[in-house]
């Protein structure tokens, strides 16, 4: 498959592809036909996203070329190789509706969409409550694509946000966001009982998790500039507080075995006020935000 360069660009609430710097954006895909672009192009008014929809995760499934997206309100979603109008797959579980679908992930071999509904209580315009509250009711989730099946794999999460496959598939790190760690699925277990390990203590909130090529893991912080935050849960040893403290971590890179193989430091600048994904791409990182009108390009 021909590499692509897709993101959701926030003042306008639908998916942009890049087509290089001489051709520049170009619209891609939109969450629904209903969709009034006069009032939600260019739109930054959060009010207006349970109309105008509200793309958050999205990740192409290699053998097949199509888009899957995690729309906040309109629910997983799945749009064809030459974009235009997504196709509303799922929007619940076990006759629970999403609220706030938010990342995921795809098993290529199998066809099965992981993703995350962050909350059953707070929609995403109302994530500071959701955080504040310490809310818990998130859930981690699987699409069958053969099935046309949504299976409830986890409950009980506080805030689960970015999702990633480990490369041979075995398991999935969920990014729990206001206990600022993340979390590691086995999925080659026996049973059907799906009982997380902790693979990383974190001292920002996470947001998304990328794999590079390699199966490392990029994990996006996203709050928290320059200190500590504490929920009153998380405990840091010694060496881990000092390590964290005097550096301005928003993004750090993990091996499979959740050891940190590079850090990427903000270094107290305004442009990583608040960076929601780092992607590493052919010897790039590209930094993806939710609320700065750009996507950073870094050399590595």
């Amino acid at each position: 498959m021909t590499s692509r360069r897709i993101t959701t660009k926030w003042t306008s609430l639908k998916i942009l592809k890049w087509q290089g710097p001489n051709l520049g954006w170009k619209e891609f895909a939109i969450p629904s036909s209903d969709r009034n672009r006069k009032v939600c192009d260019g739109s930054t008014n959060p009010d207006l996203e349970s109309t105008c929809r509200r793309p958050l995760g999205l990740k192409f499934n290699s053998a097949t070329c199509d888009l899957h997206i995690a729309d906040a309100y309109f629910g997983l979603l799945l749009v064809g190789p030459n974009g235009g109008v997504a196709q509303q797959l799922a929007t619940s579980a076990e006759g629970v509706p999403f609220k706030f679908t938010n990342a995921l992930d795809i098993n290529t071999n199998t066809g099965v969409v992981y993703f995350t509904d962050s909350s059953i209580i707070f929609q995403r315009r109302h994530y500071f409550l959701s955080t504040i509250m310490f809310d818990r009711s998130g859930r981690l989730l699987k699409y069958d694509s053969w099935t046309k099946e949504v299976t409830v794999l986890y409950k009980g999460l506080a805030f689960p946000n970015g999702v990633a496959l480990s490369k041979d598939n075995s398991f999935l790190l969920v990014a729990e966001t206001t206990k600022m760690r993340i979390l590691k699925f086995n999925l080659d277990s026996t049973t059907d009982s799906y009982i997380p390990e902790q693979f990383a203590q974190l001292p920002k909130m996470p947001d998304n998790i990328k794999r590079n090529d390699k199966g490392e893991f990029w994990v996006a912080l996203n709050s928290g500039r320059g200190r500590i935050q504490n929920d009153g849960e998380t405990k840091f040893s010694v060496e881990t507080t000092i390590r964290w403290f005097t550096l301005d971590p928003v993004g750090v890179k993990y091996d499979q075995e959740g050891k940190i193989m590079k850090q990427l430091d903000g270094n107290g600048g305004i442009w990583f006020d608040s960076v929601s994904e780092v992607e590493e791409l052919n010897g790039k990182l590209y930094l993806g935000s939710v609320v700065k009108p750009f996507v950073g390009v870094l050399c590595t």
